[in-house]
C-alpha cells in the first residue's frame, strides 16, 4: 500500500465504503476483502423499486456523475429515484492495487489480481441486494468502461435491469480498442521509475503519467476538436498549454498500478464469455428496454460500433449524441451534451420496461 492524497473525499466528495466480503475472480484468485466506494442521491422507496445505477469509467470516478449528471433538473432526480453510484474495482477509491492493505496485504501493487468486468457486476449486484435490499434496478447507466458493465447487467442479470442506457462504449472490445489501450499500458511499463509494478510513489512514474496523457490527447479528443480548436472555448492559449495545464495534472495524479487494473478490464471486455463466445446470443438475452448511446465523434468507440451490437439488442434504439469533443465529451464540457443525454435518459424512464 502507498499514500496517495488523491483518492479522497477531499477531491471526490463523500462516499462510503462498503465491504461486500471475499470476492472470488474470473481469472482465479481473490479479493479477501473487496471493498467498494459507493455515493448515492435520493431515498429508496419503501417497495425498493426506485434504485438507479450509475457504473464508473476508466480513470473516473462518482465525482464527474456528482458534478455533471444528477440532480433535480436532470433526468437522473433524486427527488424522484434512488441513484447509486457505486466505483469500480481498481478505480482508487473502491479496493485497487495502491490502497489494499490489512486483509487485502499480499494483493498489493504489482500482486494485484486480474479483475473482469464480470467481476464488477457480480460484486455490485451483491451488494446492492445485500446491503440496500435491492433486487431490481430501474435503469443501470455507465459511459465507457461504465457501458461495458452496463451490458453486462443486462446480459448477466437480465431479470434485474428494466433499462439499460450505454453511453460511448462497446459490449466486446474490438482489436483497435485494445491495441490503443495496450498504448497506454506501454507508458507506464517504459517508465525507468516503474520497478515492475513496485515503485514506491505514483511520482517515480511521472513521466509514464505525461506520456500516458498524450495519447489521450491524440484518440480521446476528436479531429474537429482540435482543428476548430475548441480548446479555446475552455480558456486555453494553445493546444500545447490545454495539454500541460489540463490533461497531465489530470493524470498525473493517478496511481499507474489502477489505471493498468481497469486498462486489462477494459481490453478484455466481453458479454460473450456468459454465451460461450457467441455475441448475438449473448445480447438476445436482454431484455432490458435498452437506449444505446454512441457519441457521433468517438475515435474509440464510433457509432458503427456500437450499432452494429445495438441491432442485435431485442427492442433495442440506437440514439447518436453530438459531440464535437468525441470520447471525452463524456465530461460534459460542451453546453450541448447534457441536453442531449437528458432527453434521451427522461425518454428511457418514461418507456414501458419488463
Amino acid at each position: 500500500m502507498i499514500e496517495n492524497g488523491y483518492y479522497t473525499s477531499e477531491f471526490h466528495g463523500d462516499y462510503d465504503d462498503i465491504s461486500i466480503g471475499r470476492l472470488d475472480l474470473e481469472e482465479g484468485g481473490s479479493i479477501p476483502d473487496c471493498q467498494l466506494a459507493v455515493t448515492t442521491w435520493g431515498e429508496l422507496n419503501e417497495a425498493r423499486d426506485n434504485a438507479i445505477l450509475i457504473t464508473t469509467w476508466y480513470s473516473g470516478t462518482h465525482q464527474i456523475w456528482r458534478d455533471v449528471y444528477v440532480g433535480p433538473d436532470h433526468a437522473l432526480n433524486p427527488e424522484r429515484y434512488f441513484v447509486v453510484a457505486i466505483n469500480q474495482i481498481g478505480n482508487g477509491l473502491s479496493v485497487a492495487p495502491h490502497n489494499a492493505d490489512g486483509p487485502n496485504a499480499n494483493i498489493s501493487m504489482a500482486r494485484f489480481p486480474k479483475v473482469r468486468i464480470g467481476d464488477d457486476v457480480v460484486a455490485q449486484e451483491r451488494l446492492l441486494r445485500e446491503h440496500f435490499g435491492i433486487e431490481r434496478l430501474e435503469l443501470v447507466v455507465g459511459g465507457s468502461m461504465g457501458a461495458q458493465q452496463t451490458y453486462e447487467w443486462a446480459v448477466r442479470f437480465p431479470d434485474k435491469v428494466r433499462r439499460a442506457a450505454p453511453i460511448a462504449g462497446t459490449a466486446q472490445n474490438t482489436p483497435h480498442d485494445y491495441l490503443f489501450t495496450k498504448a497506454l499500458c506501454e507508458q507506464f511499463w517504459s517508465d525507468p521509475g516503474w520497478n515492475e509494478g513496485d515503485y514506491k510513489s505514483n511520482e517515480d512514474v511521472v513521466d509514464g503519467l505525461k506520456r500516458h496523457s498524450h495519447i489521450w490527447a491524440v484518440m480521446g479528443f476528436s479531429t474537429e476538436f482540435w482543428k476548430q480548436e475548441v480548446w479555446r472555448a475552455l480558456e486555453f492559449t494553445s493546444k500545447e498549454q490545454f495539454i500541460t495545464d489540463f490533461l497531465e495534472p489530470y493524470f498525473t495524479v493517478m496511481d499507474p498500478n489502477d489505471l493498468l487494473t481497469m486498462a486489462w478490464k477494459w481490453q478484455h471486455g466481453d458479454v460473450a464469455r456468459n454465451t460461450g463466445g457467441d455475441l448475438a446470443a449473448a445480447l438476445g438475452r436482454i431484455t432490458a428496454k435498452t437506449f444505446v448511446m454512441p457519441i457521433d465523434e468517438d475515435m474509440f468507440f464510433p457509432p458503427r460500433d456500437c450499432r452494429a451490437e445495438q441491432e442485435m439488442v431485442p427492442g433495442s434504439e440506437l440514439r447518436v449524441i453530438e459531440d464535437i469533443g468525441g470520447h471525452l465529451g463524456l465530461f460534459g464540457i460542451a453546453p450541448t451534451y447534457m441536453p442531449q443525454v437528458d432527453q434521451h435518459l427522461g425518454e428511457l424512464l418514461a418507456t414501458e420496461a419488463p
